[in-house]
C-alpha cells in the first residue's frame, strides 16, 4: 500500500510541474469535469471504483459528457436511448475498438476483440463461419452442450450434497465447450493442466476488474516500470498463449486438409492459402489471440453469470422452487433439456435474463473508438475518440425496468406470463461489436442451467435474508462474490 501511495504522491508531483490546461483536441468534445494537467480528472475518481465515478458525474452532466482518464479524453455514453444512437443507429462510426491498458501489451491490436479496420472485419467473418460450422457439421452446438451438461452433473453427483465453491464446475464445463470448437477436444474436470489455465483465467479476470488495474489505466505509461496487477496479468497470459502454441503445434502435426477438425484446423488451412499474400491477416500472432480472445471470453463470460445466477437461486428459494415446477412440467426427469424446451419455458427465460441483467457482467462495456470524425447529440467527437458505452444505466435503466436494483424474473414477462423483449437488456452490447459468441452463450446457460436444476435442489447454511450479493470486485467486469453450496439430488418421478 506504501509503495502504491508513493506512485500516486510522484504522479501528482510530476503533473504540478507541467502547464495547466490540456491540449485542446479538434472537434466540440461533450462537457465534463475540468481536468488537471496530466492527471486529467483523478480527483473526480471514486476510490471504489470508476464505475460510481461515472454515475456521479452523469448526475451533474446527463448522458454523453467527457472524462480525462489521465491526458486522454474518453467520452461516456449512457442510457438505453444514448447507448443505441451510438452503436445502432451510427453503428460503423463507433464500430472501432478501443484499449484497455492492462492487457494492451498482450493483444496490441491483434486478435478478434482488440483488432480494427479490415484486420477486425476479416477476423469475426472468420471466427463467425468457423463457429457456425463448429466442427463442420460433426455435431451440433446443441448436442455438445447437452452432452458436457450430462458431465456436469455427474460431476456434481460425486460431490454428494456437500457444501463447496461452485467456481469450478461452472468454470470446467463452459470452458469446455469453447475448447471442443477451438482445440477440438474437451479436457476431464481433473486433469491438472487444464484446472492451472482455467485458474489463470480466472485470476486474470478479478485483476483486470480491480481497482489498481482501473488506476493503471489512467496513468499506463508511467506505471508500467512499476510493480503492480499489470505485470500478473501479463505474465497469466502469456502462460495461456503458451498453452495455445503448443496446441497449434500439435494440430499442425496432425492436420488432415480433407477434415479439419476445429477452428484451429480452419485457421491453419486458410493461413495456407494465403501464404503468398504478405498482407494476409491470417499469420500466427492473429491465430493465437483469437484463440486466447475466444478462450478468455468464451469461458469467464458464462460460467461467472452461472456463479451469479445460483447465488440468487439460493437467495430467493421461491424463484428456484417457480423453475423447479416448470422443469417438472415442460420437460419431467427421463430426457435431458433441450433448446426447443426454451420457447415453452418463459419463467426460466425471463429468470436468465434476469441474471445477465443483474449480474451485469461488462458494466462499462469494453472500450469503443470512433473511425471517423462523428457528430453525435450535437458535439463533435475526432477520429480515434475512445467511448465507454455504460452498460450498466442500460441494464439498470429506470424507464425500461421498474425496479432496476432489485432482482425479479417479471421484468422480462408480460401480463399473460409471456417472455418480453426489452431494449435495454444488452449484456452482450449491441451494434456491430456485440459479443460475437452470443448465440453460444444464450445456449449455454439455458442448457447449463436448467439441466443442473431438472437434477438437483441447491442449498446454504446461510438464511437467504443473510446472504450478500455485493459484487467482490466491479471494474471492466463484475466478480460475482465467493459463496459456498450443496447440490442435493432431486427426487426422480
Amino acid at each position: 500500500m506504501m509503495m502504491f501511495s508513493a506512485i500516486l504522491l510522484l504522479i501528482v508531483l510530476i503533473g504540478v510541474f507541467l502547464l495547466w490546461g490540456h491540449p485542446s483536441s479538434q472537434g466540440h468534445l461533450p462537457p465534463g469535469p475540468r481536468p488537471l494537467p496530466f492527471l486529467g480528472n483523478i480527483l473526480q475518481m471514486d476510490r471504489k471504483g470508476f464505475l460510481k465515478s461515472f454515475q456521479a458525474l452523469r448526475e451533474r452532466y446527463g448522458d454523453v459528457f467527457t472524462v480525462y482518464l489521465g491526458p486522454r479524453p474518453v467520452v461516456m455514453i449512457c442510457g438505453t436511448e444514448a447507448i443505441r444512437e451510438a452503436l445502432v443507429d451510427q453503428a460503423e462510426a463507433f464500430s472501432g475498438r478501443g484499449k484497455i491498458a492492462v492487457v494492451e501489451p498482450i493483444f496490441q491490436g491483434y486478435g478478434v476483440i482488440f483488432s480494427n479496420g479490415e484486420r477486425w472485419k476479416t477476423l469475426r467473418r472468420f471466427s463467425l463461419a468457423t463457429m457456425r460450422d463448429f466442427g463442420l457439421g460433426k455435431r451440433s452446438v446443441e448436442e455438445r452442450i447437452q452432452e458436457e451438461a450430462q458431465c456436469l452433473v455427474e460431476e456434481l453427483r460425486k460431490s454428494q450434497g456437500a457444501l463447496q465453491d461452485p467456481t469450478y464446475y461452472f468454470h470446467s464445463s463452459t470452458a469446455n465447450i469453447i475448447c471442443s470448437i477451438v482445440f477440438g477436444k474437451r479436457f476431464a474436470y481433473r486433469d491438472p493442466e487444464f484446472l492451472q489455465l482455467l485458474d489463470l483465467l480466472f485470476q486474470t479476470f478479478l485483476l483486470i476488474s480491480s481497482f489498481p488495474s482501473q488506476l493503471f489505466e489512467l496513468y499506463s505509461a508511467f506505471l508500467k516500470y512499476f510493480p503492480g496487477s499489470h505485470r500478473q496479468i501479463y505474465k497469466n497470459l502469456q502462460q495461456v498463449n503458451a498453452f495455445i502454441g503448443r496446441s497449434v503445434e500439435k494440430h499442425r502435426e496432425t492436420l488432415d486438409p480433407s477434415d479439419p477438425r476445429d477452428l484451429i484446423d480452419s485457421y491453419l488451412l486458410r493461413m495456407d492459402k494465403e501464404k503468398s499474400n504478405p498482407n494476409s491477416e491470417f499469420h500466427e500472432q492473429n491465430l493465437i489471440l483469437t484463440v486466447l480472445s475466444l478462450f478468455f471470453a468464451g469461458t469467464e463470460t458464462t460460467s461467472t453469470t452461472l456463479r451469479y445466477g445460483f447465488l440468487l437461486m439460493l437467495k430467493y428459494p421461491h424463484i428456484t422452487e417457480r423453475i423447479h415446477k416448470e422443469i417438472d412440467r415442460v420437460i419431467g426427469s427421463h430426457r435431458p433439456p433441450a433448446l426447443d424446451d426454451r420457447a415453452k419455458m418463459p419463467y426460466m427465460d425471463a429468470v436468465i435474463h434476469e441474471m445477465q441483467r443483474f449480474g451485469d457482467l461488462i458494466p462499462m462495456g469494453v472500450p469503443h473508438t470512433v473511425t471517423k470524425d462523428t457528430h453525435f447529440r450535437g458535439y463533435l467527437l475526432p477520429k480515434g475518440t475512445e467511448v465507454y458505452p455504460i452498460l450498466t444505466s442500460a441494464l439498470h435503466d429506470p424507464r425500461y425496468f421498474e425496479n432496476p436494483e432489485a432482482f425479479n424474473p417479471d421484468h422480462f414477462l408480460d401480463a399473460t406470463g409471456a417472455l418480453k423483449k426489452n431494449d435495454a437488456f444488452m449484456p452482450f452490447s449491441i451494434g456491430k461489436r456485440i459479443c460475437l459468441g452470443e448465440g453460444l452463450a444464450r445456449t449455454e446457460l439455458f442448457l447449463f442451467f436448467t439441466t443442473i436444476l431438472q437434477n438437483f435442489s441447491v442449498a446454504s447454511p446461510v438464511a437467504p435474508e443473510d446472504i450478500d450479493l455485493t459484487p467482490q470486485a466491479v471494474g471492466v467486469g463484475t466478480v460475482p462474490p465467493p459463496y459456498q453450496i450443496q447440490f442435493l439430488p432431486r427426487q426422480r418421478g
